[in-house]
């Protein structure tokens, strides 16, 4: 019947009869109180059938008044509610799914007009976001290609403002600073580096009056007390005032760079004042011809050992200390021995090779050149046949290299001779004395099993490579517009877009954190301008020191295996506080999440007092309290997916959730929601779903 209406009746003769239905209702409720009021006249008066009559056709109308309510809310309130909201997600969350105008059926042609309008939008918006996208392609491109090129720039590159908030930085930049925090955009310099130094090189170059004012600056880190050297580069734009330029920034950490040199100065120091004294005292003897008698010889042998056994140590530790002075590399074992089977193949040498999984620290260049020219040799010269190639691990902590052949061992005199060569590596005067020097290496000949003969060449520093360091991040992170945005002041006033949000999600051992539940595994990403940061992220295990129930583990598959070895919530959650410093805290169910952050405020040393929105709450402003508003129905209606085995972990549902806040930013603007403060007011008239998780007095509404 009621499809029936929806179909063959139009919307305002629906709503004729609706109120049609009323009026007889309300007529049909009196002439029936006042029927039964007047059969009880005989019995109980005249009085008492019209009181009887009257609460009769009350209550009827009552009934009435609650059902026509009850209708329009399902079918008109809720109706229009939720058609709105699907038109505001399309108008601003770039959604591209047809609208549901099924909730809408009994609202006449507006639902399918709501439908039309927002189908023409997207096909209007989509033709839009072809043509940008064909005009924006190679833009993209050379994007790319500078991220990719300031990536492997091997300083540290970064962007500042005049204030010193970074704006950009690349990998290397990354690696250089080191603070409570890892680098990341609109966080102060000086929160990494020591600001006397920073401070008086900007203001002599802003003193210069020189719009291509540059400088060499040396500062120092601000937590590990690292050397690092620089060039400061005023930067000039447009947008800004010419009174507080940004400035590039380049970094190389030299700290290594200065303890060696250090060491070297330390060590010639040693070596003047230990070859000195028994230098004198030998001249001193033989000055005075007491050689000439048994004492005097006796004295002159000792003062002659104890200059041979100076020089012999001071020769050792200089060649020991020299391998650290020469640029190194990192190199796969596979790769080196690639490189020398290739290059004697040139020469027609069959070279048989194998490498253990090593990742070596040496010139990768020198060696190979090295290695190569002792294969030709033996080859070409003592005519050496089967010959192999093996790079294996020593105990100590570095790798052996052994060329084998067939035949006889080589004799040490015919293989200094080799060591005195030229070898072709574009340098001159590099032998292969030098390279072992520099190295602080040696080689030597030795007879091997069955008639075969090795010469052994030990390198010093090789890790497997399942324990190799990580791989620096290339990426350069930026966000240019950082520059041109101008202080707001109370973080009321500030607009959404200009928010530095930190999206944060935890698992825990279940819903009760004051009857002893424990986090598990907490997972945060950094927001900036309404947008994910890329590799700005926190993930890390948390020990409860309590066991995880099994029905917890078969929610967010985290074991008591997993968080045996992990560090505690006072560890962690000094780390999370770092990493969410002068952020706004984003959560879905915020109160949830930060009730068992603040249980352990004590232990961690830091109070979690950050301002909070809640996607809880920001969806019920957008999409009406009366929606569903769990992490899937929010996620399902803005069209975010999430992957199954990603659902309830810390960082998928952190994704998921920013993913939300990203397309309800706009939403939220699009309602005249433009401001902190404003969402705020907005999330708190929602009070009866969830509570706000913000301090009254910390961020009004």
């Amino acid at each position: 019947m009621h499809e029936w209406m929806a179909r063959k009746l139009s919307l305002r003769l629906r709503v004729f009869l609706f109120f049609a239905f009323v009026a007889f209702g309300g007529l049909a409720a009196v002439l029936l109180g006042l029927w039964l009021g007047y059969r009880r006249v005989a019995e109980a008066g005249v009085e008492s059938g019209f009181v009887f009559a009257g609460l009769v056709a009350c209550c009827g109308i009552l009934g009435l008044v609650v059902w026509v309510w009850f209708l329009f809310d399902e079918n008109v309130a809720k109706a229009i509610q939720k058609l709105a909201g699907g038109m505001r997600a399309r108008a601003h969350a770039d959604i591209a799914e047809e609208l549901d105008h099924a909730p809408a059926r009994y609202l006449g042609d507006l639902a399918p007009a709501a439908q039309a309008i927002t189908g023409s939008l997207t096909e209007t918006k989509n033709a839009l976001a072809e043509a940008v996208e064909r005009e924006t392609t190679r833009l993209a491109i050379d994007n790319a290609r500078l991220q990719a090129l300031l990536g492997d720039v091997p300083a540290g590159v970064l962007l500042c403002t005049s204030d010193h908030q970074i704006v950009f930085y690349n990998g290397q930049a990354q690696e250089v600073l080191s603070g409570e925090v890892d680098a990341g955009l609109d966080r102060s310099l000086l929160d990494y580096l020591r600001a006397g130094p920073l401070q008086n090189a900007y203001a002599r170059l802003v003193a210069s009056e020189d719009s291509d004012a540059a400088g060499d600056i040396l500062c120092a880190g601000m937590v590990s007390g690292e050397v690092l050297a620089g060039r400061m580069r005023l930067v000039h734009l447009p947008q800004r005032s010419a009174d507080d330029p940004g400035y590039v920034l380049t970094l190389r950490d030299v700290t290594t760079d200065l303890e060696l040199h250090a060491g070297r100065e330390e060590l010639l120091e040693e070596v003047f004042e230990r070859v000195r004294r028994p230098a004198a005292n030998l001249q001193t003897v033989l000055d005075s011809g007491a050689a000439e008698d048994g004492n005097g010889r006796a004295a002159l042998l000792g003062e002659v050992g104890v200059l041979t056994h100076a020089i012999t140590d001071l020769g050792a530790r200089y060649d020991a200390a020299r391998g650290g002075w020469w640029p190194m590399e990192e190199i796969r074992a596979s790769e080196l021995v690639d490189s020398v089977v290739a290059l004697t193949a040139r020469e027609g040498i069959i070279l048989t090779a194998e490498a253990e999984k090593l990742m070596l620290r040496c010139d990768a260049f020198q060696i190979v050149a090295l290695l190569t020219h002792l294969c030709e040799r033996l080859s070409n010269v003592i005519r050496a046949t089967a010959l192999s190639l093996r790079i294996s691990a020593e105990e100590d902590g570095g790798a052996l290299v052994t060329i084998g052949w067939f035949g006889d061992v080589l004799q040490v005199g015919l293989l200094d001779g080799w060591m005195d060569v030229q070898l072709e590596v574009g340098l001159s005067n590099v032998t292969g004395r030098t390279v072992l020097a520099s190295h602080a290496t040696e080689v030597w000949p030795e007879s091997g099993a069955i008639g075969r003969a090795l010469l052994r060449l030990p390198l010093r520093q090789a890790i497997p490579t399942d324990r190799a360091p990580a791989v620096a991040r290339r990426s350069a992170i930026y966000d240019f517009d950082l520059m041109d945005r101008e202080p707001t002041g109370a973080l009321a006033e500030t607009p959404l877009r200009e928010l530095t949000c930190v999206v944060f999600d935890t698992e825990t051992t279940g819903l009760l954190p004051s009857s002893g539940d424990e986090i598990v595994q907490i997972a945060a990403l950094r927001l900036l301008g309404g947008k994910r940061i890329p590799g700005e992220e926190f993930e890390t295990l948390v020990n409860p020191e309590r066991p995880i129930p099994a029905s917890a583990t078969e929610v967010h598959h985290v074991t008591n295996e997993m968080v045996a070895g992990a560090p505690t919530i006072a560890v962690i959650g000094r780390q999370f506080h770092k990493f969410a410093h002068d952020a706004v805290l984003v959560a879905h169910n915020a109160p949830f999440d930060l009730e068992f952050l603040r249980r352990h405020e004590g232990d961690i040393g830091k109070r979690f007092d950050h301002p909070v929105l809640d996607t809880v709450l920001l969806s019920a402003v957008v999409f009406g309290q009366s929606e569903t508003h769990t992490l899937d129905a929010l996620t399902e209606r803005l069209g975010i997916v999430i992957p199954p085995e990603a659902r309830h972990t810390a960082m998928g549902d952190t994704i998921a959730t920013a993913a939300a806040l990203e397309m309800m930013i706009p939403m939220l603007e699009g309602q005249g929601y433009r401001t902190f403060g404003e969402v705020i007011g907005a999330v708190r008239k929602h009070s009866r779903l969830l509570k706000d998780a913000n301090s009254p007095d910390k961020v009004p509404g």
